[in-house]
């Protein structure tokens, strides 16, 4: 059975930087990855869809440790790939990676002090994979399910005679080009998808049942690139990273404080490029504020650029059902399709799926509390990587791993081997409240009952914020009261 120090679940963009974090800040360590899939990259890899692309701007959703280079800020999946595999192989930490294995059952013994992973091959569930031991596990698993994205039934959908699938499942082979095409959805999947295969079909229609916000901006950050042209690669990097950190965070503040002036503003964007004919009021004007729900981003207007060519059309109605050659409405509409993309969005799934039992009880973790948005009550060793949904997902799994880095590195100052969030019993009467707040997206309302939950004062707060995860994550002391930390009876 082989040991390691440190073990991370997933080796997409979160887990292949915090194994990079942890050579550099625990060198000594010894560090596996598991990675259930038989490529790196997770996300950027799973999804092949047109045009797949991401809607942060690359110098929040690259690492704090390596500059993004390229021109284009909000780049493309392919390109996000290929940064993650390079980082890979600069760090040197592909040797690390388990490939086709999947993290199905972790047992804690605080006799022993370690994790007992229970390993499965996804291409053979009859394969036997020896368990492994550890003392710690980061899990980077991301928050959904790779295998089953959310996709509702609809009426008579089986009469369809034409091709309907999920992005998720993008088929390889697929030959869009002269086609009538629905795309079933209003999140960034479908705004994606849409201008990027409406050039080539004969008419793309995103059919959706609400509204969603949407912002365009340039794909190019005119001050990133200047600032490359004349500083060194790092520091323009970080002023840039500081730039739109702060941006993004005046943004959102701004919805929270002034929702009508923020929705104004986008409304008066969209009318602006569409035009004073447009309908914006039906097909744009969501009926909640400025980020309660995702904002999406289109780089360079381009799905307005696809529907004032008359590529590209927006239906805002109901499904009433299918039909051999399409979708009928609750209008008595009927849209005709050759193809029909179901962009409904995801299931959420919490740790990868992966079952947690610590010293032969199972952990259920609706039960416990968030531990600065990473750990979790009465669990010991074990940090989970959840980023931002109002900012760069990596912002917070950079502050992760450097937490982890931290506290093993003072476990061993300490000569101890268990850490485990408590609470105090002046904790014990906390609201519990959801692990995500004031975000009404049916993919995160549908799963949230799954999730730990978070309190009302620190440590135990999820708090969506990356000023206020600074000062709690980075900069507050570890040994807060709440983080307690002890070693085996026999090691005493």
């Amino acid at each position: 059975m082989s040991h390691f120090d440190i073990v991370i679940v997933g080796a997409g963009l979160s887990g292949i930087g915090a194994a990079v974090h942890f050579r550099k800040h625990c060198p000594g360590k010894t560090v596996a990855i598991l990675e259930s899939r038989e490529t790196i990259g997770g996300t950027w890899d799973l999804y092949r869809y047109p045009g797949i692309r991401s809607d942060s701007d690359m110098h929040t959703l690259g690492y704090n440790f390596k500059p993004w280079r390229a021109a284009k800020a909000i780049a493309d999946g392919p390109s996000i790939l290929q940064y993650v595999n390079d980082t890979a192989d600069e760090y040197d930490v592909r040797k690390q990676i388990q490939f086709n294995r999947r993290l199905e059952d972790a047992s804690w013994s605080s006799e022993e002090s370690r994790w007992t992973l229970e390993v499965g091959d996804p291409r053979d569930a009859s394969a036997r994979v020896e368990p492994i031991t550890c003392g710690f596990v980061l899990m980077c698993s991301g928050y959904y399910s790779y295998e089953n994205p959310y996709q509702p039934s609809f009426e008579g959908e089986e009469d369809f005679e034409g091709l309907m699938f999920h992005p998720q499942h993008w088929p390889e082979d697929l030959d869009y080009a002269g086609k009538r095409i629905i795309v079933i959805g209003s999140g960034a999947t479908a705004m994606t998808i849409v201008p990027s295969i409406a050039e080539d079909a004969e008419h793309v229609t995103m059919l959706q049942r609400s509204p969603t916000y949407v912002a365009s901006r340039p794909d190019k950050d005119a001050i990133a690139n200047f600032l490359r042209r004349f500083l060194p690669p790092m520091l323009a990097y970080r002023l840039t990273r500081w730039k739109n950190v702060s941006m993004q965070h005046r943004v959102y503040e701004e919805t929270r404080t002034n929702p009508e002036r923020v929705k104004s503003l986008l409304l008066g964007q969209v009318r602006k490029h569409l035009g004073p004919d447009y309908d914006v009021e039906k097909h744009f004007t969501p009926s909640y504020n400025p980020w309660d729900q995702r904002l999406c981003l289109i780089p360079n207007a381009d799905l307005f650029e696809s529907i004032k060519a008359g590529k590209a059309s927006v239906v805002t109605d109901h499904i009433d059902c299918f039909t051999k050659k399409g979708i009928r409405l609750a209008s008595g509409e009927e849209l005709e399709a050759d193809i029909i993309i179901v962009a409904t969005g995801l299931n959420l799934k919490l740790l990868g799926g992966a079952s947690f039992q610590v010293d032969g009880e199972r952990v259920h973790f609706p039960d416990t509390f968030a531990y600065k948005g990473m750990m979790y009550s009465d669990v010991p060793n074990m940090a989970q990587t959840f980023g931002y949904i109002n900012a760069s997902w990596t912002l917070r799994a950079d502050l992760t791993a450097e937490y982890c880095c931290r506290l093993i590195s003072h476990m061993d100052e300490l000569g101890m081997r268990q850490c485990t969030p408590r609470l105090r019993p002046e904790d014990q009467d906390m609201p519990r409240r959801n692990w995500i707040e004031d975000f009404s997206s049916g993919y995160m309302q549908r799963e949230m009952h799954q999730f730990p939950k978070q309190g009302d004062h620190e440590p135990w707060l999820n708090t969506q914020n990356f000023a206020k995860d600074k000062k709690m994550i980075r900069n507050a002391p570890l040994e807060d009261g709440r983080l307690t930390f002890s070693s085996p009876v026999a090691d005493a």
